[in-house]
């Protein structure tokens, strides 16, 4: 087997552990979820199938939602953040033969893209998520606190996460 399809497996087996053991157990003031599992999604190849992106990205949010009692939200979720993913890199990124197979990080992208790149995937999540969790819009401003407040925290853990994946590369 490829060594870096044995990575790949051992990161999302790692971050669905940590999500589900340690992260779905903190809320920072109330408001604030750390998400740390979409970094799988967020570092799979640029160059992986888009069958292969769908279907590895809706089994990481049916793992999280059978451990984490939460129906489908973060299938769904993890799904749609797949469906994004690309356009999102080209948006930061011109799309050529250099941009065609990366994984993308920090030391693939550079700090400004990477950081921008990852803020709106982790953004984007958090607002579907919370958005689905929710599922009204009466709450329209709680939605929106706890999406913005997660939204940081994430960005900031997922940012120190890909940092150490760096220093261990």
């Amino acid at each position: 087997m490829n060594k870096e399809v044995l990575l790949f497996f051992g990161l999302f087996i790692a971050l669905v552990l940590a999500q589900v053991l340690i992260c779905n157990h903190i809320i920072l003031f109330n408001v604030a979820v750390p998400i740390i599992f979409i970094y799988f999604i967020i570092r799979l190849p640029t160059g992986l199938g888009l069958n292969w992106l769908f279907t590895f990205s809706f089994l990481l949010g049916f793992a999280v939602d059978i451990f984490s009692d939460t129906p489908g939200v973060n299938a769904l979720a993890c799904t749609l953040l797949a469906v994004c993913k690309r356009p999102m890199l080209y948006a930061y990124v011109p799309r050529d033969d250099r941009t065609k197979d990366i994984i993308p990080s920090l030391s693939s992208l550079g700090p400004a893209v990477y950081a921008k790149y990852l803020l709106t995937m982790v953004a984007a999540f958090c607002l579907m998520a919370f958005s689905i969790e929710y599922f009204n819009f009466a709450n329209v401003s709680d939605i929106a606190i706890m999406a913005s407040a997660s939204c940081v925290f994430s960005f900031l853990l997922l940012l120190g996460l890909d940092s150490l994946m760096l220093t261990k590369s």
